[in-house]
């Protein structure tokens, strides 16, 4: 595996959750909505557990496109049980495409950023968590940026059961 194959892993293993609930979910959705309008981003946002969805929100600037990204990057994630942006690279150093590889259709599996696992630790991947509407990499790197800030706060606070 190649370096960023390596990182991109680490940054699973590292954004973990301790528990997750649907009020958490509220808060972590509410954290990448105010996170992108910071950077004057417009983006859709899902947070989906076990094939239930507990946020949603398709800021202004945003079209049902982004929604249909979304699922498409969501069954990457649900498949693979690594984020969007990891099998990206996965399959890139493979030196094959997705389709080439599972033999999965390009009209429902997107492997570009802007999903990643919701894991709880110990208990494993239970959900996800999706952005769309920035370029993938930009994705992918809200999410991570706000999971690290979320998580930090939680347990700096004391609130990792939330």
């Amino acid at each position: 595996m190649n370096t960023l194959l390596n990182e991109l892993a680490q940054q699973e293993q590292s954004l973990q959750f301790a528990s997750f609930s649907k009020e958490r979910a509220w808060k972590l959705g509410c954290a990448i909505k105010s996170a992108a309008e910071h950077r004057g981003a417009f983006v859709a946002i899902d947070i989906s557990m076990n094939g239930h969805c507990l946020f949603a929100y398709a800021m202004p600037g945003t079209t049902i496109d982004n929604t249909e990204w979304i699922r498409r990057k969501r069954n990457v994630v649900d498949r693979y049980q690594h984020s969007s942006w990891y099998m990206r690279h996965y399959f890139e150093a493979k030196g094959k495409s997705i389709e080439e590889s599972s033999l999965v259709d390009i009209r429902d599996y997107a492997p570009y950023g802007g999903s990643f696992p919701l894991t709880v630790r110990n208990v494993g991947q239970v959900g996800t968590i999706s952005v769309s509407g920035l370029p993938q990499k930009e994705d992918h790197q809200l999410l991570v940026d706000v999971l690290e800030a979320f998580l930090t706060d939680a347990e700096k606070n004391g609130s990792l059961k939330t």
